[in-house]
């Protein structure tokens, strides 16, 4: 079958044209490889190539390259040269001397194990990547797999993106392989791209629960197993409704990669809490008293161990901690007070919502229902001005050292009061602000 590379960018598509013409004329071959070529096959549009050059030393690429795009190379042992505002990354196969089906078998899976020859116009695939690609099949190209272990959490989100099933013999080849002495940013990586890319992500994690990778990863790893209340639950245990959420968060991405990395973090960790709370009540229910306030502990140590963003490890707890927050202010009924000081825990409502909508959706067979919580606390928070940020208080240190007071504990807890009084809707301008604060400080007046 005829096929036809397209990439999508003018000026990505001329360069790599520029290249393989400069590296044909220095007597070698420039291919396309891996990710843009399995892109494209799927239909998908291709922006960022990835360029493999044989017959070339490395100096020889890199004068090569320098002369025409600039760019910069990274890597020790497998150097990459990426090239100035292009989405383009360059590279020679991992040993000296390989053609192109033996550095293929290197690569990682047989569908990112093909190739395209943009002269001759030629698909490469000597390891029936195509074939596995078209069967969602997920299949290991060689025993090279077991080079790098982060090889099985990228599995993981490849699983997720493309909807693929696992190979038995690739599962059981991963069951032998350890995430151990893997730096964290790589690790992060990987879970990065399931979140923010994964179409079906409980699929992706369903490959790591096969390949017996749970275990690296305690927290989630007491999921399995743990029952909930099939009159609120009737889905399964805690797994089976984290998968569930997992797939509802996937399908209502908002495109913003900050915002949807926190929110599918805490979708990913809202119910880690439940495994060391859930009981069987005398009357039969199970219920996991308190299992939010714990899920935040233990989203700090699972966060803790596969990133350094401190962004996600103190906001993500927070969501976690306050998951169930809108059901709980809307069957109360709650104040304008109450609605405040939740904005001010986590930051954002409508974080928070996202959070909660994904679990009410993750409950099936219950048939599909508006969330009704989800909708009020909306309302209410959008009428307060803090939907999308935690309210700021009215005053500040430096109005009060204009009243005259020291530096010191005193400002602090004058500050304090006077914020909670304006959570509680009882100050709503500065001036009420000030006129608390000299009554609290003992009616004091500014220093002359």
């Amino acid at each position: 079958m005829a096929f036809e590379l397209r990439i999508a960018d003018e000026r990505c598509r001329a360069a790599v044209e520029r290249i393989r013409e400069r590296v044909a004329a220095a007597g070698g071959r420039a291919l396309l490889v891996g990710g843009c070529v399995r892109d494209a096959l799927l239909g998908r549009p291709v922006r960022d190539v990835d360029v493999e050059v044989f017959g070339l030393e490395s100096e020889a690429l890199a004068e090569l390259l320098a002369h025409d795009f600039g760019g910069r190379r990274v890597g020790t042992s497998f150097p990459v040269f990426v090239l100035d505002q292009l989405p383009i990354d360059v590279a020679l196969p991992l040993e000296p001397g390989l053609d192109f089906a033996q550095a293929a078998a290197r690569r990682d899976f047989s569908l990112n194990a093909l190739g395209w020859d943009p002269a001759s116009r030629e698909l490469l695939d000597p390891h029936g990547g195509r074939a596995d690609l078209l069967a969602h099949r997920l299949r290991h190209t060689s025993e090279h797999f077991a080079d790098d272990p982060l090889r099985v959490l990228r599995g993981m989100q490849l699983c997720a993106r493309f909807e693929l099933d696992p190979a038995p013999e690739t599962t059981a080849l991963c069951r032998r392989l350890s995430p151990a002495g893997l730096p964290a940013e790589r690790i992060f990586g990987e879970w990065r791209k399931l979140l923010l890319q994964g179409r079906r992500i409980s699929q992706g994690l369903a490959f790591l629960r096969a390949c017996d990778w749970l275990r690296h990863f305690p927290e989630l790893a007491a999921l399995p197993g743990c029952p909930q209340d099939p009159e609120w639950h009737p889905e399964g245990d805690v797994w089976v409704h984290t998968l569930h959420c997992l797939d509802a968060f996937a399908d209502a991405r908002s495109g913003d990669e900050r915002e949807d990395l926190l929110v599918g973090l805490a979708v990913l960790c809202h119910d880690l809490g439940k495994p060391a709370t859930s009981v069987r009540e005398p009357d039969g229910r199970i219920t996991s008293r308190g299992h939010e306030k714990l899920g935040a502990e233990l989203t700090q140590r699972f966060l803790a161990r596969i990133t350094r963003e401190s962004l996600l490890r103190d906001e993500v707890p927070r969501l976690v901690a306050a998951h169930l927050a809108p059901v709980q202010l809307y069957q109360s009924r709650a104040g304008d007070a109450a609605i405040r000081r939740l904005a001010r825990r986590v930051g954002s409502i409508e974080r928070l919502l996202r959070v909660a909508s994904a679990d009410h959706a993750g409950r099936p067979p219950l048939p599909g229902r508006p969330f009704e919580a989800g909708d009020w606390l909306r309302a209410r928070a959008r009428a307060l001005a803090v939907a999308d940020s935690a309210p700021e208080p009215l005053l500040r240190g430096r109005h009060l050292l204009a009243l005259g007071l020291e530096p010191g504990p005193e400002i602090g807890r004058i500050l304090d009061v006077c914020f909670e009084a304006q959570l509680a809707g009882r100050i709503t301008t500065l001036d009420e602000a000030l006129a608390l604060a000299k009554r609290i400080s003992g009616g004091r007046t500014p220093a002359a």
